[in-house]
């Protein structure tokens, strides 16, 4: 019971920081809405297990390593980045003309590993999710909290992740929004691109 109020705490923080606007939001809502909800599921999932490897290491001490080098910590910044910006230029890339739209209805959808594939390293390259685990582990828990404690809040972490983003692609793949999306397909897609590309660069000036 006493830890409840660190357990609620460490809820709120994280909701809040699933629910801004990013580069895993980007990526669940244009995989689900380019392609389908499942694929916006399967997205979802791979993000939870990047989740679950910025939790492995900042338990395991690899956050104190990262965090007191500068010079590992810019490279995993920098090599996030440029995967973020290469996500971004090859989702305007994928944008088909009109022609060939009407020959095939539907863009090819992902299998189900290329969707996790590419969840996960969107979610485990990124140098702020990175940032934000560092925070979490190294100033809001403290190091005496009992293992099965650490325990709930991984498993809580991991799960709400999962089920916000899982939110995103049933919202926004409902009938409505198909037909909005359908309709300027072609703009959708370059915006999502160009969004990528624009966080990407925004964490490369942050440097």
């Amino acid at each position: 019971m006493e830890y409840l109020s660190l357990i609620g705490l460490i809820f709120v923080i994280h909701l809040l920081a699933v629910m801004s606007p990013g580069p895993d939001f980007v990526m669940v809502l244009k995989n689900a809405m380019q392609y389908d909800r499942k694929t916006g599921v399967y997205t979802a999932f791979g993000i939870s297990l990047g989740i679950g490897v910025h939790i492995l290491y900042s338990i395991s001490g690899v956050a104190y390593m990262m965090q007191h080098n500068v010079f590992v910590f810019k490279m995993v910044k920098i090599a996030g980045a440029l995967y973020i910006i290469y996500i971004g230029m090859q989702t305007i890339n994928e944008n088909q003309p009109k022609i060939e739209m009407e020959k095939q209805a539907h863009p090819k959808v992902p299998d189900v590993w290329q969707a996790v594939k590419t969840g996960f390293l969107t979610n485990v390259l990124n140098p702020k999710a990175s940032l934000f685990f560092l925070s979490i582990f190294s100033l809001v828990i403290p190091p005496d909290v009992p293992t099965q404690v650490l325990l709930v809040i991984s498993f809580m972490l991991i799960a709400v992740t999962f089920l916000w983003f899982v939110f995103v692609s049933f919202v926004f793949t409902g009938r409505a929004m198909r037909k909005i999306y359908e309709k300027y397909e072609n703009l959708v897609i370059k915006i999502f691109g160009l969004l990528l590309m624009g966080l990407g660069a925004v964490i490369i000036f942050e440097l």
